[in-house]
């Protein structure tokens, strides 16, 4: 089973939507509560102001994922550098994706881009996992220049989702991948992105994310690239 990472600012009020708490409910959650610190202020001292509340307010939220069919752990982290924590946390539990929550209702219709730079066969089997059995929709989308929205990616990606019986459609668009993504994904419950994928970075951390939200799409999932480094035979 995968595992999700799903950030959440926990004592800004932030909470996740339940159709994210539904959608992820075939996967293993870890919930990061964190707090972004000034610098001038010792995480250890925030944590002894704020444990507590914090604290009460992870495992509610983890009560609210097994009230969504789901179940999900949870750790609380106090940081002055919310990206940097994000990256550490997941690269501990091994995540395979982390979470971009969005308000949604139940997720009917999923965008995956399989645009740029990301690994495809991770993705597509992240995807599997997340769909399972359940009647949800998903739309693949190839952006970028000629050659690479005629290749044979898209085709072959869409058959490995209907053997496993996924409802799927493809779509393929010239120019920008990010900008492709935005046209497509207001008509779409939720978005599967991949790790490497153009302006990522800015996506999920940047003003980007913005932009996304603008859109009035919901939750994005980014699949994260293998980084186990690979081995030669003596």
């Amino acid at each position: 089973m995968s595992r999700v990472l799903v950030p959440v600012e926990v004592l800004e009020g932030k909470t996740v939507a339940p159709g994210l708490m539904s959608l992820l409910g075939t996967m293993d959650v870890t919930v990061l509560g964190y707090h972004v610190l000034p610098e001038q202020t010792p995480p250890d001292q925030a944590r002894h102001q704020y444990e507590e509340r914090a604290t009460a307010a992870l495992e509610e939220l983890s009560e609210e994922f097994a009230d969504a069919g789901g179940a999900a752990d949870h750790r609380l982290v106090f940081t002055h550098d919310r990206e940097q924590t994000v990256t550490r946390v997941a690269d501990e539990i091994n995540a395979d994706a982390f979470a971009i929550s969005g308000m949604t209702g139940d997720v009917d219709d999923l965008l995956v881009s399989l645009s740029g730079d990301v690994d495809i066969d991770r993705i597509i089997a992240f995807v599997i996992d997340l769909v399972g059995d359940r009647d949800i929709g998903v739309t693949l989308l190839l952006a970028g220049d000629s050659d690479e929205a005629n290749d044979d990616r898209l085709e072959t990606a869409a058959s490995r989702l209907r053997e496993a019986g996924i409802d799927t459609d493809t779509s393929t668009a010239a120019g920008s991948p990010f900008d492709s993504l935005m046209d497509a994904a207001p008509t779409h419950d939720a978005i599967v992105i991949g790790e490497a994928a153009p302006s990522l970075r800015s996506l999920v951390f940047g003003d980007e994310a913005e932009r996304v939200a603008a859109a009035s799409v919901g939750p994005v999932l980014v699949v994260r690239r293998d980084e186990t480094p690979e081995t030669t035979e003596p």
